[in-house]
């Protein structure tokens, strides 16, 4: 298979380990070309190991890696000029203005974009000769972005791409990663934000303990098991809900999301809907924004990794 032909990424039995802890313990990874991938997972769960790997700057410890068809660790000078890396943290000098460190980023590649326009793109026109340090958190994110978009990358690895960012500059990322793709350029993102998984990425890798639990689109890990639905409602938190499974058709389960918000999982039909409003007020509360609907993909986040916290 040539490099042309290959996958963007694909990992088979990664494993990295640090001392005693294991960060990745076997992991199969595969981006197609063109396709992004949104790879989630709890604090610890192997996720900036894996993606620095891929980018050359950890070794494996097992396992075969490829990126763009080459072996990121012997082929890194080969590699690094085919993509753009948004690390975790900028990864800029604190003392160099914006538009400076985007014309040392952009002056080693071969042909890269206007480093003027991408700023003005990126909203940060107005901050072009502040320094590094000064910039707010979410201009840092933005001029880390730019940094991995100006050479005009064929796949590009963003860590987090929208943390710290407000509702508008989130946005404009969003945007980018879908101008990426229709170009036919390959993205690998981490995100702590499941709407963000859902809205940019072709296929989704949930990953726990350095290995992967779940690998599919958000539609298919979101579906519903054996035509299954479920409930949600509002309410006062703490309701005794083995009341109201008792009171549900038989198969039906009841649980308390977060204090006040809850989910009846089964076979929603009218009936069960008239049955959760009708024990609500036999029992003196109101049911309030009751809507029948589907897992979210925070719901099997949580289902598969666990809902304590990680340190």
């Amino acid at each position: 298979m040539s490099n042309a032909d290959s996958p963007a990424v694909e990992l088979r039995g990664l494993q990295k380990s640090f001392g005693d802890t294991v960060a990745v313990a076997g992991l199969d990874l595969r981006v197609e070309r063109g396709t992004v991938l949104a790879l989630l997972g709890p604090n610890g769960a192997g996720k900036t190991t894996t993606i620095e790997i891929c980018e050359g700057f950890q070794r494996a410890d097992g396992g075969e890696v490829r990126v763009l068809g080459l072996d990121p660790t012997s082929q890194h000078e080969q590699l690094r000029p085919r993509i753009g890396v948004m690390p975790q943290g900028g990864g800029a000098y604190p003392g160099v203005r914006a538009d400076e460190m985007l014309r040392l980023v952009a002056t080693c590649a071969a042909h890269p974009l206007d480093p003027e326009w991408l700023l003005d793109v990126l909203g940060l026109g107005g901050v072009r000769r502040t320094p590094y340090k000064r910039l707010s958190g979410g201009q840092q994110q933005r001029l880390s972005l730019a940094c991995a978009l100006v050479g005009r990358p064929e796949l590009v690895f963003l860590d987090e791409p929208t943390a710290g960012m407000d509702p508008q500059a989130r946005r404009q990322v969003w945007d980018l990663v879908a101008a990426l793709r229709r170009d036919g350029v390959s993205v690998l993102l981490t995100t702590h934000l499941m709407d963000e998984a859902e809205a940019l990425a072709d296929r989704v890798v949930i990953i726990d303990h350095g290995q992967a639990v779940a690998d599919g689109t958000a539609e298919e890990l979101t579906a519903p098991a054996d035509g299954q639905q479920e409930l949600r409602f509002r309410s006062q938190q703490g309701l005794d809900l083995e009341l109201l499974v008792a009171a549900l058709p038989e198969n039906c389960e009841a649980t308390e999301l977060r204090p006040g918000d809850y989910a009846v999982r089964g076979i929603v039909d009218p009936q069960v809907v008239s049955t959760v409003t009708a024990w609500c007020a036999q029992h003196g509360v109101l049911a309030q924004e009751l809507r029948v609907t589907r897992r979210s993909l925070e719901d099997v986040f949580l289902e598969l990794t666990g809902r304590e916290l990680r340190s």
